[in-house]
């Protein structure tokens, strides 16, 4: 029997699923995190920039190197051990360091980016973070150390994964730059748990930020849009009362439908990444399964106050956008359509001016061709007349009267003949149409 082929894609799609294993972290440890990502069109940047940083750093530590085309890697760094990820618009490093060092949230751990290196990065810091994972104490133990650590009126603390750990973090930017959180994790809890909630954290305040671009780019073009609604608002009107040519506002509003457009497209990535982003940031409070601790804000309800609004801004005036260019679409079509109602109108008017003018032609031609005949058979009464002098005589009457007794068969030969021409081109008319 001869052997199943396997697709092509088998083994790397399957393999993927595992591609980017959480952390093992064994209590007391810390974590230092970078997230990079390029100022301006991040999605479609050199990719391979994001690697060669990494091998750069690497390097230094005389470390092995990734595969070729990677887009995560974990491996040491002199004592230390780095995960690194890239993704669709930023790449993160982790360190994670052993022990819990001589000073709490000490900037020097954060020496394990170099200066020189970080200045060569392919990118700007969106946002980076100290981390310290500690043996869980006492309650007591823990209200005298956030005391100390945070922000008492930003912290947000909860008791997570079935009360195996607390987590706490303030949100904030400490005098070195970092974000600060800290893990109190029970002795007997396994290093990949404590792993999942310390990358857990990375991600929440990861994806919180990169998803807080999208307000700020609203707040940006905010200020135009109320203007182009006053715009829009105004062209209805004049276009509901007829208070400028229908024409003139069609152009206008051509004009206002294309800008809307315009923004649209500049800002759909960025308000559909903030949609993704902040999806992610509640499917990763949620899987923590957060429990309130000691009366404390949890996680989610710091996000339910402070990071809710900003992302109900977002979509309200993505909505906005959208149907103020759903309303310019279809005010464009009703003026267009008033516009050719009105073209036709002038249509008619016009065909029917030329009716007109027509048929004042038929009655002139009618008036030349009586005054045709009179002219032609003028001539033809004096062509005949000569013709007819030398009977005269013979006849016993004067070329008076002669010329007299012709000019009647004459006149009446000449119309019958005009008219028979007439008659002739306007039955080939129809025919040659």
């Amino acid at each position: 029997m001869p052997p199943i082929h396997d697709h092509p894609l088998r083994y790397r799609l399957a393999n993927e699923l595992h591609a980017r294993p959480f952390p093992s972290l064994k209590a007391p440890c810390r974590a230092v995190y970078l997230a990079i990502k390029k100022p301006h069109q991040a999605a479609s940047r050199d990719k391979a920039l994001d690697l060669k940083h990494l091998t750069d750093l690497l390097d230094r530590y005389g470390a092995a190197h990734p595969q070729p085309g990677a887009t995560h890697f974990s491996g040491q760094i002199g004592q230390h051990t780095l995960k690194w990820e890239q993704h669709t618009e930023f790449v993160t490093y982790t360190v994670f360091l052993n022990g819990l060092g001589d000073r709490v949230y000490d900037p020097a751990d954060f020496g394990v980016f170099p200066t020189e290196w970080l200045d060569e990065a392919p990118g700007v810091r969106i946002t980076s973070a100290l981390i310290r994972i500690c043996v869980r104490p006492e309650d007591d133990d823990i209200e005298d150390q956030l005391e100390d650590w945070f922000v008492p009126e930003s912290v947000a603390v909860s008791s997570v994964i079935d009360d195996e750990a607390i987590m706490a973090g303030d949100f904030r930017i400490d005098p070195a730059g970092h974000q600060r959180f800290a893990v109190f994790a029970k002795k007997h809890v396994g290093e990949r748990r404590i792993g999942r909630i310390v990358q857990r954290l990375c991600e929440i305040e990861t994806y919180k930020t990169m998803s807080m671009l999208g307000f700020s780019r609203v707040k940006e073009i905010g200020p135009r849009m109320s203007e182009i609604d006053s715009e829009l608002s105004k062209l209805m009107e004049a276009m509901t009362h007829g208070t400028a040519p229908a024409e003139e506002t069609l152009k206008s509003l051509l004009s206002v439908s294309a800008e809307l457009e315009a923004l649209s497209a500049q800002a759909s990535f960025r308000l559909g990444a903030t949609g993704a982003y902040e999806a992610i940031v509640a499917q990763r409070i949620k899987v923590l399964r957060e429990e309130r601790w000691q009366g404390r804000q949890t996680f989610a309800e710091f996000m339910m106050r402070r990071y809710d609004p900003a992302m109900r801004t977002v979509k309200s005036s993505e909505r906005r956008l959208e149907t103020m260019a759903n309303r310019a679409m279809r005010a464009g079509d009703l003026l267009r359509t008033r516009v050719e109602v009105e073209r036709s109108a002038q249509n008619q008017q016009l065909l029917e001016s030329m009716n007109q003018r027509a048929d004042m032609q038929l009655r002139l031609q009618k008036t030349v061709e009586g005054l045709s005949v009179v002219a032609i058979s003028y001539y033809a009464v004096s062509l005949v007349g000569y013709l007819l002098y030398p009977l005269a005589e013979a006849l016993g009457v004067s070329k008076g009267l002669l010329t007299a007794m012709v000019t009647l068969p004459v006149v009446a030969f000449v119309w019958g003949a005009i008219r028979r021409i007439r008659h002739a081109m306007e039955k080939q008319g129809p025919d040659l149409g």
